[in-house]
């Protein structure tokens, strides 16, 4: 899981993947962050991808690696309401802090569960991970 969140940091921005009714959905994200033995993502609960989200858990997130490679990440994304999860994102995340606190009622933090990270290379055999 640590290979994961690092390869999506260095990447900068990946791309999420959701479900709404019988339509995929895809945006860039920026937010990966390890806390409790788990990877989390953010958002706010205001917007579409929170809503699709609560309404069908199941996503996928891809981003290109600096080294030309990717990673695919295919799991759950499970709402922790927790004040000290989002705390911990907006505290490794502290441009966030001027759009979102940890004591509203908007940001929302996402974990992975049962989750697939795929590494791939053009030519290379994939490397498999599940969290």
């Amino acid at each position: 899981m640590e290979k994961t969140a690092q390869y999506l940091k260095d990447a900068g921005v990946y791309y999420l993947a959701t479900v709404e009714g019988d339509q995929a959905r895809v945006r860039p994200f920026g937010t990966a962050h390890i806390f409790e033995d788990k990877l989390y993502i953010q958002t706010g609960l205001v917007k579409n991808v929170a809503k699709q989200l609560l309404a069908n858990p199941k996503a996928e997130i891809c981003a290109m690696g600096k080294d030309g490679g990717w990673i695919r990440v295919a799991g759950d994304l499970i709402l922790d309401e927790r004040v000290e999860a989002k705390k911990s994102m907006l505290d490794a995340y502290p441009n966030l802090r001027g759009m979102y606190d940890e004591n509203d009622d908007n940001t929302a933090v996402f974990y992975f569960k049962n989750a697939t990270a795929t590494f791939s290379s053009f030519g290379g055999e994939p490397e498999v991970h599940t969290f």
